[in-house]
């Protein structure tokens, strides 16, 4: 396609040349600080979940026809203002679920063996000889209590399955099809999952409902031998009550891909705490689930654009 004939679209997420190449096939891919000029050319935005897509940004381009979002969740964006201006917004579900969940079974895993931990003893000049009663948590055989059973959950409970668990989950409503899918049983009460629970790991969805959902309360109904693990967003926990569970014993472990914010603050107490894991927000960074993703994006843009029917789109409706 002729440069001239492409769409303009605004760049808020950079990729590996390998996947940038498949962009800018499509598009005239506008950096920030390269758009005052093109404002008004700009009908579309490309981003991540790094990138707030603010009323202010919005503004910024007149004649901005949808926002492409490649990610799941959406949250980072002005949906109000999208809605207010007809501007229509897609997103990426179903494509990251598989490897989200094997981020979730990686951390599990991590904590609960204390694979970091174990790393830096291995290499460390001072080692000289290896505890032999340096101990983890069991996984395989245990329960597992999954807060959230929408598509990511149930990737997360199938693998479960491979390791001979007892799967608990909560949700807002019961799946009946699901339980039978993975054979898990649903627990109305959160508090009573958590009790439950040999560990736990949180991916429901952000909202105002589910803000701070773990806190202080909640990880004091955990088993103290338990692990948790967050793929979801950080919102979704009390940061500072899950450092104080860590730390007092509470709880044993946990992992995190999710923070809030994302990086926290150097000094933040849970990067001095030796019994967490943290990866830096990788849930979907693999190239077959970005490639997947971004092709999802593309078509989403394009769709947008033409005024067609978009593969994944959010519904603004009740926005208006």
């Amino acid at each position: 396609m002729d440069t001239s004939d492409k769409p303009y679209v605004y760049q808020g997420a950079t990729f590996p040349p390998e996947l940038q190449a498949l962009l800018e096939h499509e598009f005239n891919m506008v950096r920030p600080g390269e758009d005052e000029a093109l404002r008004e050319k700009i009908t579309a935005i490309f981003c991540f979940v790094t990138l707030p897509i603010t009323k202010d940004l919005l503004e910024r381009f007149p004649n901005l026809k949808v926002v492409g979002n490649c990610a799941v969740g959406y949250n980072h964006v002005d949906l109000k203002t999208c809605a207010a201006r007809g501007i229509r917004v897609g997103y990426t579900p179903n494509v990251l679920n598989a490897a989200t969940a094997d981020m979730a079974w990686t951390l599990l895993l991590a904590a609960a063996r204390r694979v970091v931990e174990g790393d830096r003893i291995a290499k460390n000049p001072a080692t000289s000889g290896f505890d032999t009663n340096w101990y983890g948590y069991q996984v395989s055989s245990m329960t597992l209590g999954i807060i959230g059973m929408g598509r990511i959950g149930i990737e997360i409970a199938k693998r479960a399955g491979g390791f001979g668990m007892r799967i608990l989950y909560h949700n807002r409503q019961k799946r009946s099809g699901e339980e039978e899918l993975v054979g898990a049983t649903y627990v109305p009460s959160l508090r009573d999952l958590l009790a439950q629970s040999d560990h736990v790991v949180l991916c429901a969805p952000a909202s105002k409902d589910t803000y701070h959902m773990m806190a202080a309360e909640q990880f004091g109904a955990m088993k103290r031998t338990a692990i948790f693990v967050n793929v979801s967003r950080g919102t979704l926990v009390d940061q500072g009550a899950l450092a104080d569970a860590l730390t007092s014993g509470t709880i044993a472990a946990a992992g995190l891909d999710v923070t809030d914010p994302e990086p926290l603050p150097r000094d933040h107490p849970l990067l001095s705490c030796p019994n967490i894991t943290i990866t830096p927000h990788t849930g979907s960074a693999t190239f077959h689930t970005r490639r997947a993703m971004l092709s999802v994006t593309i078509r989403n843009i394009w769709a947008g654009i033409k005024g067609e029917e978009m593969e994944s789109e959010v519904n603004l409706s009740s926005l208006h």
